[in-house]
């Protein structure tokens, strides 16, 4: 195959961003899906006013700001804090789980934990809060 056909081939099997959250959820792994809906529910709960947008590809929410993403990986579900001073404060809880800077990682098939993703989005809100203020 000519170099030009591989290069259309490929664009042609690249899947289209999402254009919404449902979009993106059904077009993941089927072992995903599950944690993504649970993910989407436990943020809408925790953040009900923030908008819900598709950003840089991911499902995130906006409120005086970017409040949190999610996505999935091909072995985990990643929540995105955009805030590396959220989880330094919570240093203990996220010990369970694989972190970097602004990231953690759910391992697919775990229950996700409710609590600590609450806590971060409160968190999260109480920054935006804080800069919208000043």
């Amino acid at each position: 195959m000519a170099e030009k056909e591989r290069s259309r081939a490929a664009v042609a099997a690249k899947p289209r961003a999402a254009k919404d959250v449902d979009a993106y959820i059904a077009g993941q792994q089927e072992t995903a899906r599950p944690m993504l809906e649970a993910m989407r529910a436990i943020i809408r709960s925790a953040a009900p006013t923030a908008e819900e947008v598709i950003s840089y590809g991911i499902p995130a929410y906006k409120n005086n700001g970017m409040v949190v993403g999610f996505g999935a990986a091909k072995r985990h579900v990643g929540l995105y804090a955009m805030s590396p001073a959220v989880l330094e404060r919570l240093e203990k809880p996220l010990a369970a789980y694989d972190t970097s800077k602004g990231t953690v990682r759910f391992p697919l098939g775990r229950p996700l934990d409710e609590d600590l993703i609450r806590e971060i989005v409160a968190l999260r809100l109480a920054e935006n809060e804080a800069k919208r203020r000043t």
